[in-house]
């Protein structure tokens, strides 16, 4: 088809040409084209059907050709991450779930207001309930613009995380349980619950350390290229999105296998 339809225009551009002359230069190839765009217009009617498949033709191997680029690509950094794991701040002021000292750290990214983050919740917690006290899991905030409730969840939960911080992985679970019940009443009546002080819970939500903290985490997920949510970092290797627990295992996997050669 496609030798088909330049043949057509070559031929119909030629009749034009070499009516003029008999060694056809690319510059009057051009010319043909610019003063006569009816010859070309003629030769796309003439033969759409074959031009249509070519051009659909042409997209479908572009397309597929960006994306075996794209799929290379993201196991090149995948395999790379392997020998450059990111590094989040950690620190004695950092919360987390399971033993300090434990083989792996899942660093998780998330927006309480997302509903693929509470797929990313339950992976967390089946990963957490597998490993036991091999897991350490550590969750940083990343609200996203246009979800309304995730960032007064955010500041909910470090507020309740400054009176008392097992408290606030309660809080914690909490929100994503009843995704569908975030606002102002739902943190109140859940800090008043837990038996937190609900007047200083909503001071301190408003206050610049809850907001510098969660600005920091909001910061290292971007520096790190996380722009929706979930994102993660097990052992400093990064995931992008709400994964089954099966691919965590496979990079575990993966990780014990590099330790061992």
């Amino acid at each position: 088809m496609i030798v088909r339809t330049l043949a057509a225009l070559i031929l119909s551009i030629s009749a034009y040409t070499l009516a003029q002359a008999k060694d056809i230069t690319a510059a009057e190839l051009k010319a043909a084209f610019q003063n006569n765009p009816d010859v070309l217009v003629e030769a796309i009617r003439n033969n759409r059907k074959e031009i249509f498949d070519v051009l659909s033709q042409a997209g479908m191997e572009e397309q597929a050709r960006r994306q075996k680029e794209a799929a290379e690509e993201e196991k090149k950094a995948f395999e790379e991450s392997f020998k450059n794991p990111l590094k989040p701040a950690i620190d004695d002021k950092t919360r987390f779930r399971g033993e300090k000292d434990a083989k792996y750290t899942l660093v998780e990214y998330s927006d309480f207001q997302c509903p693929y983050c509470v797929r990313g919740f339950q992976t967390a917690e089946s990963l957490r309930e597998k490993y036991g006290k091999d897991l350490r899991f550590i969750f940083k905030h990343l609200p996203l613009p246009f979800h309304p409730f995730a960032m007064p969840a955010a500041q909910w939960l470090e507020a309740v995380a400054l009176q008392s911080p097992e408290k606030a992985w309660k809080f914690h679970d909490a929100l994503f349980a009843n995704q569908e019940k975030l606002g102002s009443d739902f943190f109140k009546a859940t800090a008043k619950d837990l038996g937190v002080n609900v007047e200083k819970c909503e001071k301190d939500a408003e206050s610049q350390t809850v907001k510098d903290r969660i600005a920091a985490d909001m910061a290292e997920a971007q520096a790190y290229g996380f722009s929706g949510t979930p994102g993660f970092l097990l052992n400093g290797i990064p995931v992008r999105g709400a994964y089954p627990a099966e691919y965590f295992d496979a990079i575990i996997k993966k990780l014990d296998d590099t330790k061992t050669k």
